[in-house]
């Protein structure tokens, strides 16, 4: 069975944890309805629901293994939740962060590429930050190395 879903951070294509979906099968671009609010967490993104921003993503077919692996990266259920929005591709799931959001700045336009450098030097430190949800920062910090 294949899920839908729908991805506005750092499983962009071209971003950092892009690899996790390697297998999957791109639909196409999305805009969300402006129903949320997207918040900046140090090297990735927050989709929180509510607010008055239209988040710029991108939406893929996965398999119950890639959902998984989406589940682990997100830390599903304790960081993130997990919710179903329209799609122009239908129905497909989103991550929603469940964590603080007290002085957290948010990102109005509602593109994380725009805010990242898209892969330029500002996604570059972005990536070398230590961040848990990355898989490569977990290996490095525990001694295991790039991959």
């Amino acid at each position: 069975m294949e899920h839908r879903v729908f991805v506005y951070g750092t499983l962009l294509g071209g971003e950092v944890n892009h690899h996790l979906l390697r297998d999957a099968r791109f639909l196409g671009p999305h805009r969300t309805e402006p129903r949320f609010t997207l918040l900046v967490l140090g090297a990735y993104p927050g989709l929180v629901a509510g607010g008055d921003t239209a988040v710029l993503g991108e939406v893929y077919g996965v398999d119950a293994a890639g959902l998984r692996r989406l589940d682990r990266l997100e830390d599903y259920p304790r960081l993130y939740d997990r919710r179903v929005i329209p799609t122009a591709h239908g129905s497909a799931w989103v991550y929603l962060y469940r964590g603080p959001r007290r002085d957290r700045a948010h990102l109005a336009h509602g593109d994380w590429r725009r805010h990242s450098g898209g892969g330029g030097p500002r996604a570059a430190a972005a990536r070398r930050r230590r961040d848990p949800k990355n898989p490569s920062h977990r290996r490095r910090m525990a001694g295991g190395g790039d991959g």
